[in-house]
């Protein structure tokens, strides 16, 4: 695998270059002034058009707007917030949080401009089964300036489509069972590849039903698995409100400055604080990345802005809302720099080898604080040796896995490292690595023991389940664009499969979880950033018209809001 980490590393380079990060970040402020603040349109209206004050089941779509939320909100509100969150902090520091937020807050302007590009230009031959996403604005938008443009345009479209399928095996398949797989492995000990086949198997029953059956899970399930997880993660904060102060001011001075090595966490600096909070949160709430339109295309209405504003909650409620919560969380209990869980009685000795690395030889593990060792337990130990430009000083982790000798005695085996000088141990401490989610799961059990195992194992069954049947239609879309109807079977099939290999033991560590989703994301946002460039001024034109409209009254509900069941059910529009 190092040869093909290395590969994701420099591609994850050039992808998330500190120049991507501000011309997204520039995009998402030039929509946010252009549209006069549309976050105040999708907090005040778009709460309106959610509870389906504005449905009408004349309009062309295959399911309500809320339930077309639901379906984008099931893709965003997943894995990111639980493990994504916990990545960000493990590798930029408490800083992390603060860019979350600032994507957060502009990539609601994003998610607007973009659903309402993508709802101009859908695909509604077939009024109850509509198509739409960046690949339909690009091949459409520019197919009406000639045949060549067209032809240009078509060819646009398949890339973007090339792009949502890479997304969604990634970042929206293989990431979220992966996380699945760990933890429960962590928890339960259930072999990995048990849980992926028995998430595969759920995966296939929903998503052979089509956009129908994906919207209608959706709805019902993404509501109580975000109540579920925050009634739970609220009591964490109540039992550590003592500490929430603390937890802001840190939040914001890592923001700007370097934060200091403290225990587990090795440093970060205010460069790497930006990159991995915005790329966790980009991960999280997917604002510019052209994946929450393809479900909003499918939402019934007549009103592309309308479906716009309503997509703009995306961001409020997974990074603001959610992602926010988890990271109080994490901050609060101190684990995020919490203190090793066994310390070396001996030094061992570090070996130059031939190719000029190092590796320090197998040690006897110590006894374990408060656990036993298990078969394949990550650890790692904290050395110092070269400048370390993530970290802003000379401490690097040096990753090893728990063995037993042919006596049964347990044995430390460590990786290499590759330094140009000599490493040594910063200290005697042994970390306990915790991976994404699993670390989320571990600060709820520094508060009530057990109570990451069962509350933080259900959310991350229900928040990946659902992110990936809602990534499977996008890939579909995708697929439907490019080759037609009848490759979406065994595309789906595929999908299936590829659950099963993320959760047969590749990915070990949070630098190649990084590196996996950082691709799926960076390719979606390299096309689709451009998109928004060339046809955003048509989206402004239909927001600011429909605004317009909406503040002289010519645009009001037509019926008093359907009941809770017949919003959740779809049924007011059928």
């Amino acid at each position: 695998m190092n040869g093909f980490d290395r590969f994701l590393g420099g591609l994850n380079a050039v992808l998330w270059h500190d120049s991507v990060l501000f011309a997204l970040l520039g995009t998402g402020i030039l929509f946010t002034v252009w549209s006069g603040f549309s976050q105040y349109r999708a907090l005040t209206h778009g709460f309106h058009v959610l509870r389906g004050a504005y449905d009408d089941r004349n309009d062309p779509g295959a399911i309500n707007p809320f339930q077309a939320l639901s379906a984008a909100l099931s893709a965003t509100v997943g894995l990111g917030n639980i493990g994504g969150v916990a990545l960000a902090i493990a590798l930029g520091g408490p800083g992390a949080v603060f860019w979350m937020w600032v994507v957060g807050l502009f990539g609601m302007a994003l998610k607007t401009t973009e659903v309402t590009l993508s709802m101009l230009y859908r695909n509604t031959d077939d009024p109850d089964n509509p198509h739409g996403g960046p690949m339909w604005v690009i091949s459409r938008g520019l197919a009406r300036h000639g045949p060549g443009a067209g032809r240009a345009g078509r060819v646009l479209g398949v890339l973007f489509c090339l792009t949502v399928i890479i997304s969604a095996i990634t970042g929206g398949n293989m990431f979220q069972a992966w996380n699945v797989a760990d933890l429960t492995q962590e928890y339960f000990g259930v072999p990995g590849i048990v849980s992926g086949i028995i998430l595969a198997t759920l995966t296939g029953m929903v998503i052979i039903g089509g956009i129908r059956r994906i919207g209608a899970v959706t709805g019902r399930l993404v509501p109580v698995m975000i109540a579920i997880y925050l009634l739970g993660a609220i009591y964490v904060l109540i039992v550590n409100w003592q500490t929430i102060p603390e937890v802001f001011r840190l939040i914001f001075v890592s923001a700007f400055s370097t934060a200091e090595a403290t225990g587990a966490f090795i440093g970060g600096t205010m460069g790497y604080a930006f990159l991995f909070g915005m790329k966790r949160a980009l991960f999280s709430n997917e604002a510019g990345q052209g994946s929450s339109p393809i479900a909003h295309s499918a939402a019934k209405t007549r009103e592309p802005a309308r479906q716009g504003i309503l997509a703009g909650l995306e961001p409020f409620l997974d990074t603001l809302v959610v992602c926010t919560i988890t990271a109080l969380v994490i901050l609060s209990t101190g684990i995020w720099n919490r203190s090793a869980e066994a310390v070396l009685m001996d030094v061992p000795p570090v070996i130059q080898l031939d190719d000029g690395g190092w590796q320090m030889e197998a040690t006897p593990a110590p006894p374990r604080i408060g656990a036993d060792w298990t078969r394949g337990t990550r650890v790692f130990v904290v050395l110092e040796a070269h400048p370390n430009p993530q970290s802003g000083n000379s401490l690097h982790r040096l990753d090893g896995t728990l063995v037993q000798d042919p006596d049964g005695d347990w044995l430390i085996e460590w990786n290499g490292f590759s330094s140009p000088v000599e490493p040594r141990l910063a200290d005697a401490g042994i970390y306990v690595t915790y991976v994404g989610a699993t670390l989320t799961a571990k600060a709820f059990d520094a508060v009530e023991p057990g109570m990451g195992k069962w509350l933080i194992t259900a959310a991350v069954w229900l928040f990946a389940f659902s992110t990936i049947i809602s990534w499977s239609y996008y890939g579909e879309q995708g697929i439907v664009f490019m080759a037609g109807e009848r490759w979406v079977m065994p595309y789906k099939l595929a999908y299936c499969t590829l659950i099963i290999v993320a959760t047969a033991g590749f990915l070990t560590t949070d630098a190649q979880l990084d590196n996996l989703t950082g691709v799926g994301t960076g390719v979606m946002l390299v096309v689709n950033v451009p998109i928004m460039w060339m046809f955003g001024h048509q989206a402004m034109r239909a927001y600011r018209e429909y605004v317009g409209r909406l503040r002289r009254g010519e645009v009001g509900p037509g019926h008093a809001p359907p009941s809770l069941e017949d919003l959740i059910s779809g049924r007011d529009v059928r």
